[in-house]
């Protein structure tokens, strides 16, 4: 190798390192504002519920805003996976500051949403704008939607080493080269550590007691499993059900949010709770030490589903984690398993079915709860993404590997039967 080749690589190099570095620092303040943001909301709403009765206004806000000056950037996450695959235009960096604002109304005012998708398409937008200063190809470009991604999740969570993966497999690991790889993790490093620079601080949560596995445990963790992977399936439809239902019968967009936003606040006063409101993270911290009802992730799938569905903002993941440790949870009045780790357990298997990343899901769980439960965590993961079919929470992206496999192979024998 000549002088002249290791000078290019080492310019290249460190080209690359400034990126993710930048994406890494701006992704992660973005993350910071939003988390600082929420926890504001949600501090307020708690002490003024009255202001539920104003989500109605706030999702006409949001129905106005996206409609007249946001057509560009509504697919949200979509859009991300859609120019990953097929790369047209970059992606509008107002995308950033019109989901932030969408998700913090959304949660002011009480709606059952998330913030991972926030996270996502803040560090998608920020990060996709470096093509153009750095005149990257269309390549280099899918590159730099992987790194926003990866950025975005892991910041938002704490998980770097889940943030960077997710990235990968969301996108299809196939179609990553190892330079992405390497990048994907370095910006999620740089993402997560600019987070703790803020003064944000994630949950920690904590599976205490994880007993040593044998094949009577393995018995009871595969059909737990399959219930995972199913209200994974249920959360899925739920959504695109939602959306299709409000496309159809309320043909003005701006209309959508308002109208839900109304059936919402009235839902929320005839049950007498706002339990299932935001992000419910005390109920899902409750959940790891006390079972929670047979029913809390049943009306979280249908309350975020409607909000979502309806056109508010916000992710899909927290509430994944809140329907996954409320039903392991309650199922452990009738599985001998701790109580902790079937929490643990559906709060990331759950996640894994409905996105198809049961990698990712599982290496989070690691971080979160501890290596310990890896064995767990890892069987609940895959064994949910089998079994929650082959529609997940993004209309866009592209389902391959076992389970694409698995669902070619049973659609071709139906058609054969027939």
């Amino acid at each position: 190798m000549n002088l002249e080749k290791i000078k290019k690589i080492i310019v290249l190099s460190l080209k690359w390192i400034l990126i993710c570095i930048l994406i890494g620092f701006f992704s992660g303040s973005a993350s910071a504002i939003l988390l600082l943001s929420l926890e504001w909301a949600a501090q307020y709403r708690d002490h003024n519920q009255w202001i539920i009765w104003l989500l109605p206004i706030g999702g006409l806000i949001i129905g106005l805003m996206y409609h007249y000056y946001g057509a560009s950037v509504v697919k949200g996450n979509n859009l991300l996976l859609e120019e990953y695959e097929t790369p047209k235009k970059t992606i509008p960096l107002k995308m950033a500051p019109f989901v932030l604002f969408g998700t913090i109304v959304t949660h002011l005012f009480g709606g059952s949403a998330g913030r991972e998708g926030t996270a996502v398409q803040m560090g998608g937008s920020i990060a996709d704008q470096f093509t153009k200063i750095f005149k990257l190809n269309s390549s280099d470009r899918k590159t730099l939607i992987i790194l926003g991604i990866s950025a975005g999740f892991a910041s938002v969570f704490g998980t770097p080493l889940a943030g960077a993966i997710f990235a990968l497999e969301v996108l299809y690991f196939s179609k990553i080269s190892i330079k992405s790889i390497i990048l994907s993790f370095l910006v999620a490093f740089a993402a997560y550590y600019t987070v703790e620079f803020w003064p944000v601080k994630h949950t920690h949560y904590s599976i205490p007691v994880t007993p040593d596995f044998d094949i009577e445990k393995l018995i009871w963790i595969i059909p737990i499993s399959i219930l995972f992977g199913l209200a994974a399936m249920l959360f899925s439809r739920s959504t695109h059900f939602w959306g299709s239902l409000f496309s159809k019968t309320i043909k003005y967009p701006p209309l959508r949010p308002f109208v839900g936003g109304i059936i919402f606040a009235l839902a929320m006063y005839f049950i007498g709770t706002t339990k299932y409101i935001g992000l419910g993270v005390p109920f899902i911290v409750e959940s790891f030490f006390k079972p929670s009802e047979y029913y809390d992730f049943l009306l979280k799938i249908l309350f975020t589903g409607f909000t979502l569905g309806a056109g508010f903002k916000g992710g899909e993941v927290t509430p994944l984690f809140f329907i996954g440790a409320t039903l392991g949870s309650a199922l452990s009045l009738f599985v001998p398993l701790p109580l902790a780790l079937l929490a643990g357990m559906g709060f990331v298997a759950v996640f894994s079915g409905a996105t198809h990343t049961p990698i990712s899901c599982t290496v989070m769980g690691m971080e979160l709860f501890g290596i310990e439960s890896g064995l767990y965590i890892g069987i609940a993961c895959f064994i949910a993404y089998l079994a929650s079919g082959p529609i997940g929470i993004y209309n866009s992206q592209i389902v391959k590997g076992p389970k694409y496999h698995l669902y070619e192979k049973f659609k071709r024998r139906k058609l054969d039967n027939f």
